[in-house]
């Protein structure tokens, strides 16, 4: 269906998803859009654009980004996290809490699909953020690194959330995600949790993704917390994040190191002269293997998928092998 077959439909955006119907924002306010017979809420994504008429979501938009992750359960398939995002705010905790390699795999996500990344490390009022800023700048490879209480800090994200423009919280629970949607809606419009003492980790206050128009112009998506996203389809990522490595691999002797024990790696010959942080390199070879990995693991699934539809085609036309 083209969008010149729909003259009488009017544009809303997902707001969040039910099983078989979605809350949207249109130019009169909030309302409920059930989906057609032929859509699920799987096909869709909170900040989608759509066009709808008669109450029921007739097209969806064209994207102009998109975050996915291997999906839980089976982990063969892609789940959609986010639509049309512009800013990723990676929010992690000063703390036990913060670990420099799910940073960096946000961060690839977000390099993956086009999205500019900010670093935000809360608690920055009862642990001293020095060493966390330190860690988290290591391994930014140059995105903004912010340390902030979140409970009063919210202002510090705005310039990266100017009218028009839509950005994603991410993160695990209780490092204040729900927090900072709140100072920025100005309101408490989300439910806050705390964390456990033995090892800081939060509950889920936030149990669905939600968007939400900021007063200032812009829009916010606020997302339940995770422990680890299931990276898929993310190369691009990797080798933005990890291009200084990359970069390095070009001097190596052969052309195939893998920066172990090969003689003449320049990889290896940077790590000695403290350049380059061993345990970076590690983190880099367990990220390119889980995409090769989850790459044929996704490949298998569609070609099964496919294998299905044939046979169930064959089978309703009456064909036999």
């Amino acid at each position: 269906m083209q969008v010149a077959d729909l003259p009488d439909a009017a544009p809303f955006r997902i707001a969040m998803l039910h099983k078989s119907r979605a809350e949207v924002l249109g130019a009169d306010g909030p309302i409920t859009l059930i989906f057609p017979p032929d859509m699920t809420s799987a096909d869709v994504a909170v900040g989608d654009w759509v066009l709808a008429s008669g109450g029921r979501i007739a097209h969806i938009l064209p994207r102009h980004s998109v975050l996915q992750r291997r999906a839980a359960g089976t982990g063969v398939g892609l789940q959609l996290i986010a639509a049309n995002v512009d800013t990723m705010l990676i929010v992690t905790a000063c703390g036990l809490e913060f670990n420099a390699a799910r940073v960096e795999r946000y961060l690839v996500l977000a390099h993956a699909s086009g999205i500019t990344p900010v670093i935000v490390l809360t608690k920055a009022d009862v642990v001293d953020p020095e060493p966390f800023n330190q860690q988290a700048t290591a391994v930014a490879g140059g995105a903004p690194v912010l340390a902030l209480n979140a409970k009063t800090g919210a202002a510090a994200l705005l310039p990266f959330i100017t009218a028009g423009k839509t950005a994603v919280l991410m993160g695990s629970s209780g490092v204040g995600k729900s927090t900072l949607a709140n100072g920025l809606l100005g309101a408490d419009t989300l439910a806050t949790g705390g964390v456990r003492e033995k090892d800081e980790r939060g509950r889920h206050t936030t149990t669905a993704r939600h968007l939400f128009a900021l007063p200032n112009g812009g829009w916010l998506i606020d997302t339940p917390g995770v422990r680890e996203v299931q990276l898929a389809d993310v190369d691009a990522g990797i080798d933005m994040l990890f291009a200084d490595i990359l970069e390095l691999g070009e001097g190596c002797h052969f052309r195939d190191c893998t920066h172990k024990t090969e003689p003449k790696c320049a990889v290896q010959a940077a790590i000695a002269r403290g350049e380059v942080d061993p345990a970076r390199l590690e983190r880099w070879r367990k990220l390119v293997a889980e995409g090769a990995d989850n790459a044929a693991a996704l490949t298998q699934s569609q070609t099964r998928a496919a294998g299905r539809h044939t046979k169930k085609s064959a089978a309703k036309h009456g064909l036999r092998d």
